[in-house]
């Protein structure tokens, strides 16, 4: 493959070039660390407080910077650490599916379905395809995460093209496209929950539904497939150059035993999926248990055995394929398969140590809250009504999600403020819900407080190994402010011809 080198004088390669001037993303994050106990000492001398009705707690809550340096800090520091890796939201999700994902590889299956697969796609629809399983992969939460992901890369260098592009293109899907997808997902019913807490704590009787968004979900999915793909295809690729790292996909065509081998994997896909439809969709099935709302549904196994389910996934379709082409003999080379998995997860888990303390510390610091009741704060301020009002408050989302990742606990801060303030200039809850949802998910690929963002720094060294930080960053700065204005301008026309945003659900109230 010929060698291309990048542009020398692009913005985005300086970003990078920035980037990974700095120290190993572990160091990085080590340096963070300590930024913030410094910041939180300096902002807790200060005195600095914040008073903010919390939706999910349902009363007004006053908070100040809490002291990393004080005693009360230290021992926190010393006394979390290991609960705060071991209790840290990607590690455990990574790791399980994993141990499936490692055993579909080593068996060969991964890259049979490949060759199988790109022999069938059309090489020009292969960018949109990925993207859009990205975007669709939402509904599962973060399962897209360890699967599309990883997958992205893989069939990017097996059609030729670079790598990190199809990562990329996945990770846009998956994490900027967070609120867009055909189905309703997990992050639906969790985020009406709370627009309707605050409607109560507003004293107001009127109600979102967990469909409040979904037409205008429907239309963001085909908007951002379109606008990924021609970030990647424009942009990302032409800045990335042809690939010349050491992975190699091999270039063999399918014998007999591995056609048979993917017909029986495929089969054992089908009995599995059977099984799966069987334990969730019936009215009693096993799966499903009562919420606190006292409804049967599978909300439990979507938010906790969805993961379990992808090991599954994987690592039977992976078994059977690797017995019939005689890569798997005996129970030792299963265990094989998956301690070699593990073992490409070394460099993951000491950048996942520190990045938790890391995430950690910005949430026991109280510095994420404290940012984001003061812009709510200072946006309400400004007086602006209508659509300049939507627009300011897509921004301020935008950039609050830089430094504080989680969708519920912002949204939980933020909705007692805006949705009552926004229905009293006549903006409908799921209006503001729906301009919430914007600018939370477009910023979520170059934020490095992201849960999942360690982990994509780590898969893009498997293809490159002078990747680092500055490169996922620059790689995705693109698809961020690409989506953040494209699914804005589409904010706009929703809002200009008045459009119903779900069922039932106006813009004005």
């Amino acid at each position: 493959m010929a060698k291309e080198n990048k542009k020398s004088n692009g913005i985005l390669n300086k970003i990078e070039k920035i980037g990974n001037a700095l120290p190993h993303p572990a160091v990085l994050f080590v340096l963070l660390s300590v930024a913030i106990v410094i910041i939180s000492f300096i902002v807790s001398k200060i005195g600095t407080t914040v008073t903010y009705f919390d939706a999910r707690e349902g009363k007004d809550v006053t908070i100040m910077a809490e002291n990393m340096l004080s005693a009360s800090g230290l021992r926190y520091i010393f006394n979390s650490a290991t609960k705060n890796f071991t209790g840290f939201a990607p590690l455990g999700t990574v790791l399980v599916a994993m141990l499936g994902v490692g055993v579909a590889e080593w068996s060969g299956l991964i890259n049979a379905s490949l060759k199988k697969l790109l022999l069938n796609v059309n090489p020009r629809l292969l960018t949109a395809v990925i993207v859009f399983a990205g975007i669709m992969s939402n509904v599962a939460s973060d399962a897209g995460y360890v699967v599309v992901i990883p997958l992205g890369a893989i069939m990017f260098a097996g059609a030729g093209r670079h790598p990190i592009a199809g990562l990329a293109a996945a990770f846009a899907g998956v994490s900027a496209g967070f609120s867009a997808n055909l189905l309703i997902g997990t992050l639906d019913p969790l985020l009406g929950g709370i627009t309707n807490a605050a409607l109560a704590s507003a004293g107001e009787t009127y109600e979102v539904l967990t469909t409040a968004n979904y037409y205008f979900m429907i239309v963001s999915t085909f908007v951002l497939t379109i606008l990924g793909t021609l970030v990647t295809e424009k942009i990302v690729e032409k800045n990335l150059g042809v690939y010349d790292g050491d992975y190699v996909p091999s270039q063999e065509k399918l014998t007999e035993v591995e056609n048979k081998g993917l017909k029986n994997a495929l089969i054992s896909l089908v009995i599995f999926a059977v099984v799966m439809l069987v334990l969730t969709v019936p009215e009693n099935a096993m799966l499903k248990s009562v919420d606190a709302a006292g409804d049967l549904n599978i909300n439990e196994f979507l938010n906790n055995g969805l993961i379990f389910m992808i090991l599954l996934l994987f690592a039977i379709p992976g078994y059977v394929y690797g017995k019939t082409v005689g890569k798997i003999k005996n129970s030792n080379d299963l265990v094989e398969a998956m301690t070699d998995a593990m073992k490409s997860m070394g460099g993951y888990l000491v950048l996942a140590f520190f990045a938790a303390q890391f995430v950690a510390y910005f949430g026991k610091s109280n510095l994420g809250l404290i940012l984001s009741v003061s812009g709510a704060e200072f946006l309400e301020s400004i007086g602006f009504t209508g659509l300049p009002l939507i627009l300011g408050f897509i921004l301020i989302s935008a950039f609050i999600n830089l430094f504080m990742g989680s969708a519920s606990a912002k949204w939980a801060i933020m909705a007692p403020i805006f949705v009552p303030m926004m229905m009293r200039l006549g903006l409908s809850p799921e209006l503001t819900q729906a301009a919430y949802r914007i600018g939370d998910s477009s910023t979520n690929i170059i934020s490095p407080l992201m849960s999942y963002f360690a982990m994509i720094v780590v898969f893009a060294k498997r293809y490159d190994k002078k990747s680092g930080i500055g490169t996922i960053i620059s790689t995705m700065l693109p698809y961020s402010l690409i989506f953040l204005a494209g699914w804005t301008v589409l904010m706009i026309i929703w809002y200009v011809f008045n459009l119903p945003l779900g069922p039932g659900a106006g813009l004005f109230v």
